[in-house]
């Protein structure tokens, strides 16, 4: 049985907390955009703790795991993506609106991430303009939930005794083609899963080691604060000019898995103040929180012709997104 981890959650909002405060070009996150890593790995751990959790029970069901992850994804996408299309319809120039619907369409079959990898560089001049450019981490994710269950089904039926060193395989290949993709095609190294997979086998890996690898409470008080100053670290010090995610991602990846390592048999003073209530609050609305920011920021900005909101529309869509995140 998989127990609650009150500090995932908290971890959880230091991912989603410095991807608003990016996008609402607030001074000092710069590097903000490493919290859809964090949730990489976080994501990876997670399912990776389900699946073999159920693969040793004897009650692991492909055709389960896959519509559990669809009550859990789809009702708050399918409400954003409706309100973005309403709101779009009225707001945005046709030919934007056009695009819109295309990157939705691209959307439902788990491709946006393929469809903006196409359109325009995530920190490029079109990105302003596209209110669902955000869901291209969630169809990674879709694609990860599509390939990696039935992986793990096979690789527990034939290979069980290696199944952390085929995971930890499939990682630094995936890393490999990361470091190679961002210098030479670096759209496609951001987007696609081939060069974003390995941050998902990380949590996968540790998932998967949870039992293993032990250390003594001082190891694991030292390694949590290590963890958040190697996140902290990489908010601040990228930006959109930072090569990613290759090397650079190594860092925040790095982070969150010191942080979930650590705190895995008991919690360490960094996994209490994680596991306090206003973060654990912000961890659990953080999926919604990130659906809806996006495009509020978006038609935020073409109402008003800019780039850069003033701190009262800042402040505006932020509350709302908060809002909207909880209600739903």
């Amino acid at each position: 049985m998989n127990r609650y981890r009150p500090e995932i959650d908290g971890l959880r909002a230091l991912a989603i907390l410095p991807v608003v405060l990016f996008h609402s070009r607030t001074p000092g996150f710069s590097g903000g955009f490493i919290g859809v890593d964090v949730f990489f790995v976080i994501s990876g751990f997670l399912i990776t703790s389900l699946i073999i959790g159920d693969l040793e029970q004897r009650r692991f069901s492909l055709l389960g795991f896959w519509e559990r992850r669809a009550r859990r994804i789809l009702p708050a996408l399918i409400t954003v993506a409706g309100f973005t299309l309403v709101v779009g319809w009225f707001l945005l120039l046709p030919s934007d609106f056009a695009r819109l619907g295309q990157s939705l369409l691209a959307q439902s079959v788990f491709g946006s991430n393929v469809f903006f990898w196409r359109q325009s560089g995530y920190f490029g001049p079109l990105a302003d303009e596209l209110p669902l450019l955000h869901t291209w981490s969630l169809a990674v994710e879709e694609q990860f939930y599509l390939l990696f269950p039935l992986s793990m089904v096979v690789i527990s039926r034939f290979a069980f005794r290696f199944r952390s060193q085929l995971v930890l395989a499939l990682g630094v290949a995936s890393l490999a083609i990361s470091i190679w993709a961002v210098q030479q095609t670096p759209g496609a190294a951001f987007y696609l899963l081939p060069s974003r997979a390995w941050e998902l086998a990380v949590g996968a890996w540790l998932a998967l080691q949870k039992d293993n690898l032990r250390a003594s409470d001082t190891i694991r008080q030292v390694v949590s604060f290590l963890g958040v100053g190697l996140i902290a670290f990489s908010v601040v010090a990228f930006d959109p000019a930072t090569p990613f995610p290759g090397i650079a991602a190594i860092w925040p990846v790095l982070g969150t898995g010191a942080v979930i390592w650590a705190n895995g048999t008991k919690l360490t003073f960094v996994g209490r103040l994680l596991a306090t209530r206003p973060l654990v609050f912000v961890g659990l609305i953080s999926y919604s929180l990130y659906l809806w920011h996006w495009p509020l920021f978006v038609f935020a900005r073409y109402v008003n012709s800019t780039a850069f909101l003033s701190f009262g529309w800042n402040l505006g869509v932020v509350s709302l997104s908060f809002t909207l995140a909880y209600l739903s």
